[in-house]
């Protein structure tokens, strides 16, 4: 296997192209595109023995560039992923976490979360349907399985209240009981 050739040290012309490459790929909030870039720098830093903090001012500088450009958005990151996480059954409190990990504020994430259509109840469904947990697993298992679906449905972020209900329901029930 041939070696890989090191890092070349960052510019603003280099960490655009990365920016471009990776926002082509994935979604990003701004945060996240800066960490993405910090390792980035921070990797070639440590190759070519120079301080990470002399390129502070190249990632900004693109950051800058892509917001101008519109390619990063913080709200709209919120909302896609919000209504990714919900067809897939996720919580309030999962979509919470996640998009606090990838760096968007508090006040985004309310706004975003406030203005959701879709409830916790309907997530819960969705979430127990795909993992078969409650109505939706085989009927011999059920009664066995029960408190480990319900400790399942609580650590995807559903309260008690609605996991219980969930899984004491029937596959037809909405769930709101």
């Amino acid at each position: 296997m041939p070696d890989k050739r090191p890092p070349k040290l960052p510019t603003v012309e280099r960490l655009t192209k990365a920016a471009l490459h990776y926002l082509e790929r994935y979604s990003s909030s701004e945060e996240n595109l800066r960490k993405v870039l910090e390792r980035r720098v921070l990797k070639a830093c440590r190759v070519h023995e120079r301080d990470p903090q002399d390129f502070a001012e190249h990632i900004q500088a693109v950051i800058e560039k892509c917001l101008s450009a519109g390619l990063v958005n913080d709200r709209i990151y919120a909302e896609t992923k919000t209504a990714s996480l919900r067809r897939r059954g996720g919580s309030r409190r999962k979509i919470e976490a996640q998009l606090s990990a990838k760096g968007v504020n508090r006040a985004t994430i309310e706004a975003v979360l406030n203005g959701d259509q879709h409830s916790d109840a309907e997530a819960a469904r969705v979430y127990a349907r795909r993992r078969r947990l409650g109505p939706f697993r085989n009927s011999a298992d059920r009664t066995d399985r029960r408190d480990k679906d319900l400790a399942a449905m609580c650590r995807a972020g559903f309260s008690y209240k609605i996991s219980k209900a969930i899984v004491d329901g029937t596959a037809e029930d909405d769930g709101t009981s």
